[in-house]
This record gives C-alpha cells, structure tokens and sequence, in this order.
C-alpha cells in the first residue's frame, strides 16, 4: 500500500496507531459489500374504494393490510388512469396507457393508441427486471390483451359455461408468459365468475377442472404463497406481480365472510360515510379543512325510506366479504416471506386499480365475458330488481352507485372518471430494510402507476432500455419513487393528465382542471384548498383554464389520445 508522504506535525495518536497497522502489515478493510437487491411484489385490488380498508378509514376488517400500512408508508396524492385494463397497461409498462396501447379496452382499433394490448413499443416490468437477474411471476387478472370470441351468440355463451372449448383467449403472442414472466397462474379477461373462473390458465396451459370449494382469491393468493417459497430458496431476486379480481363485480364471496358483515350496513349509506370520514381524519389521513366531505351522491333517497334496504345492506356486506378475503390471503403471502427469511427485504406495494364501480352489471345480463349459466347447468340471475340476494355463484350483482360513492369516501365520482374518486388510490409501501422514514407515517409525494417502471429499475440496477428484442421502446413518461422512501418532503409530479371515454384532467401543481365523461365541460379546482373538488373556480381563473387546457391538448396529441379510432 502506497504511503502519501505527510508534513511535518504533531502527529495524533489515532494517525500513529493507523500507520502503525500498515507497517506491521494490516490491511485496510475491504469495501463494504452491496445490500442486496430487493424482492418486489406489487398487490393490486380491483375497484376497491379508496377508504375500503382499514387503514385508509374504513371498517371492513383488513389486519394484514393494516400492518404493511402501520410498519411501512401511506401515500396520499397516488393516482391511477381510471379504470382496469388501462392502469394495468401503464403500471406494467411504465407510460400513460395509451402509449402502451390501450386508451379504451381490450378490443383491437384501427389507432395506435387503441390497439386493446401491449403494443411493440412497450416493455414490461417483467421483461426489464429479467434482463437484472430477476425471477418474474404473475397471479391473477391479465386483462391487457386482445379478446377472442366465438362466432355466434350460442357459441360464445357455452363458451363462457364451460359447456364448449373455444380455442385459446387470447393470442399467445401476448399472454403474461410471452412478456417477461417466468410463471403465470390467473385469467387474461376481466370479468370472471370467482368460483369457477372462465379465460383461467397456468402458463398458456388451460385449467379445464377446479375442486369444488374453488374461490379464486384465495387461489391467487396461495399461488402467490408458493411461488414465493420456490423462489426463496434461490439467491437470486424475484418480482411477483399479484392482480386481485377482488373486489370487482360480481359480487361473488364466500358464506363465513358475508356473515361477518351480516350487520354492519344495515345503517344505510350515510353512517358508514360519516364513520369513515371521521376516521380518516383521526388518522391524519385527510384534514377536514382542506377536504371537506361533500354532500352524499343522490341524496333525495334516504335510508329509512329505501324499498331495497335490505338487498342493499346485503350487497355491501358481500364487497366488504370480498376484500376481508382478499387480505386473508394477502396474510398468507406476509407468512410466507416471514417463513422463508425475505420479508425484510421485500418492497410490497399494495393499491386499487381504480375507485370502487358505480356500474349495475346486473343491467348489462349476459353475454361477451358474462354467462348464464353455471357449469353444471344451474341458471344465472341478473337481478336488475334485486330481486335475487347477492353473494352465491348464481348471481350476477354490484353494489351500484351510492355504495361507490361511500366506498370512495371523502371524494366525488368513481372508476372511470377523473375527479379523485376515479383516479386516487390508496398506495402502501412495505420494506423494512429499504424505508427510511418514520413507520406508519404518510407521503403527499404525488405519484401514479406508471412510477413503478423508473422505481423498480433504480432499486434492481436495471436498465430501461431504447431498445428491446428488434423493437424501439417509448421512454418512460414515470418517476421514481424511491426518494420518497427516504425523504418524507418527496415531491413527485409536477405535472399528471388522463382521458378515457371523454373524462380527462390535466393537473399542474395544485391546480386540476377536469371534465366528467359525456360533458366537455371543463372545471377547476384548486387541490391546495379544496381536494374534493367542491369549488369550481374556472370562472374566476381563465387563464389557469386556457393555460391547463392547452398542457392537455399537448398532452393528448403527443401521448397518442388523438386521434380516437374512427376519426380522422
């Protein structure tokens, strides 16, 4: 070791001691080794309402939640695109969902901002982190391909029975396990009957036959479970990405969990909503001044005077059932991990793809991924008079408006639009070795799905590239969230848009311009002041308006929004 020759001076002890040690032929200590890439798991639930779970202000038991929340992050200002298969598109690619190629739904159009699949100009998360060493699996709903379907009504329904083998889902081309992931158990439609799941396979591999106390959550969840096992016994990093069904329509849950909820909802819709805001605020969740709650969505209906009272209690004690069963398993996953020594160093990131569904999927009856029929032949009601309590197989149900409208409790709307009720979702982030800030404490970082890409690469070591497999892949439009596990005073965006279906935002800052679907009419709100978007301020800023206008049109044009399929 070479010694740099030093000045004349009184020499410290310590420096005598430490030149001492190299002539008598010590070495200076190695570096110190890398920490070790972290595991990574992504939880994602399906329309569940930003203060379903405990944590977040409800009252639906969710322990396992609650304690990645109490030992981890809660971020307030995470965003998603509105709706299920396009937040799917941008979380896994790491761009706004039309860049990656589905701006609408999975049905193939002649834009490309409309191709219904992960268009060639994508990469997944699964394909980046293969290229750092990473295994990769999936569980649950796909929903980011391309439909096949069958030639006549007839045809399609027994499809969907199970009665009649239909041929493959989807292209092949584009299953989970032809983009990046090593293992795939789950569905690649939407819709999905929880006892007896249609599009369901293993690998590209349909599963024909289930036992006979099949429940899709759990299967996905102990999947997952086991996954983590086979993996764990490797040094080698892993990447699990876990899409829940739950808690979608229908409104499918098993009898033990439902009798849990049995009567928890019979006070109707404004106890439940009053309860959960004042326990968002009790948490420091939400400050009452700067969110007050506004008035209940079509209010002219009381409790007391509702004809469907007792269906309606019924049908929220199914949702509640659905996500109670959800973090069950989601604490099977947690034992897993504790089991195999991988916990510590797992990033766990559990959210909503959207707000909770205003949507009565009893009216839509069967037909493209519902059927009518169970596969031992029994009949499926489609109770557009509630007159068939939800719950069993044999219903196709959904809790409907005002039931979405409490389940997004404090904010207005719901899943497809972009006032928060649609796009703001919880976001829990769990990594004992990797977060730094105080456990249990909130982050008003402002993030979105499409983070996850930039996030992910930075911890892995990964590289994004320019370049993949012969095809040119779109730069990432995310950002890290890295710095926010570390920095409580985290930013993130400064700027966030959406469209789908004619709902759009542009928000810059605090300030958020946006237009529910089948009215253009733009309003603004100043999220600084007024987070549940009770003050429409655009008469008062027109600038502002032209302004943020004018960064959406950017926006749209230069993202492929426009042009829409079927216009010039």
């Amino acid at each position: 070791m070479r010694i740099r020759r030093k000045p004349l001076a009184i020499v410290s002890l310590s420096a005598a001691l430490a030149a001492l040690a190299v002539f008598a032929g010590f070495r200076s200590a190695p570096p110190a080794a890398k920490a070790p890439r972290p595991n990574i798991i992504v939880i994602l639930a399906d329309d569940l309402g930003f203060s379903d779970v405990g944590c977040y202000g409800g009252e639906i038991s969710t322990p396992n939640i609650d304690y990645l929340a109490q030992n981890g992050i809660r971020y307030t200002q995470f965003y998603n695109t509105s709706r299920c298969c396009p937040t799917r598109a941008s979380l896994l690619t790491g761009l706004y969902n039309q860049q990656a190629g589905i701006g609408k739904m999975t049905e193939l159009e002649n834009q490309p901002g409309y191709q219904g699949h992960l268009a060639e100009n994508t990469v997944t998360l699964a394909e980046v982190l293969k290229t750092a060493g990473y295994r990769t699996a999936m569980t649950g709903k796909w929903h980011v391909s391309n439909t096949f379907e069958q030639k006549t009504r007839e045809a399609q329904m027994a499809w969907l029975n199970h009665q009649q083998e239909g041929g493959d889902f989807s292209p092949i081309s584009q299953y989970p396990v032809s983009r990046g992931f090593d293992k795939f158990y789950g569905t690649l439609w939407g819709v999905i009957d929880f006892f007896d799941p249609f599009s369901l396979v293993n690998g590209v591999t349909p599963v024909k036959t289930l036992p006979p106390d099949y429940y899709h959550t759990d299967a996905i969840n102990d999947t997952t479970a086991a996954y983590i096992r086979e993996f764990a016994q490797s040094p080698d990093p892993f990447f699990i990405y876990v899409a829940h069904n739950a808690p979608h329509w229908p409104l499918h849950a098993l009898p033990e969990d439902i009798a849990k909820y049995k009567d928890t909802y019979k006070g109707g819709w404004d106890s439940i909503r009053e309860a959960r805001y004042r326990k968002m605020v009790q948490l420091g969740l939400i400050d009452p001044a700067k969110t007050p709650l506004p008035k209940r969505w079509e209010d002219e209906l009381s409790w007391e005077n509702n004809p469907a009272k007792e269906w309606d209690a019924e049908a929220m004690a199914v949702h509640a059932a659905m996500v109670d069963r959800m973090d069950q398993g989601i604490g099977r996953i947690i034992q897993a991990l504790r089991e195999t020594g991988q916990l510590d160093n797992t990033l766990i990131l559990f959210l909503s793809d959207n707000g909770a569904s205003p949507e009565d999927c009893s009216a839509y009856g069967p037909g493209f991924d519902r059927p009518d029929e169970t596969r031992d032949g029994r009949k499926i009601a489609y109770p557009t008079k509630k007159e068939v309590m939800p719950g069993p197989q044999t219903s196709f149900a959904s809790i409907g408006r005002r039931w979405a409208n409490v389940a997004n409790t404090p904010y207005q709307y719901w899943k497809a639009e972009s006032f928060e009720g649609g796009i703001h979702t919880p976001l829990i982030a769990h990594w004992p070795k990797g977060v730094k800030v105080k456990k249990g404490s909130f982050s008003a970082h402002t993030g979105h799905v499409m983070d996850f890409m930039r996030t992910f690469t930075e911890l892995a070591g990964a590289e994004y590239p320019a370049h993949f497999e012969g095809r040119t892949i779109t730069p990432s439009t995310g950002i890290s969230l890295a710095p926010s596990f570390r920095d409580r005073k985290s930013s993130g965006h400064a700027t966030l848009f959406n469209e789908h279906f004619g709902a759009r935002y542009a928000r810059s800052g605090n300030w958020k311009l946006v237009s529910a679907a089948g009215d253009s009419t733009w309003r603004l709100f100043d999220l600084a002041t007024d987070k549940t978007e009770l003050q429409d301020v655009a008469a008062a800023h027109p600038d502002k308006v032209r302004q943020l206008d004018s960064l959406w049109r950017q926006w749209a044009w230069s993202h492929q929004v426009f042009p829409k399929p079927g216009r010039r």
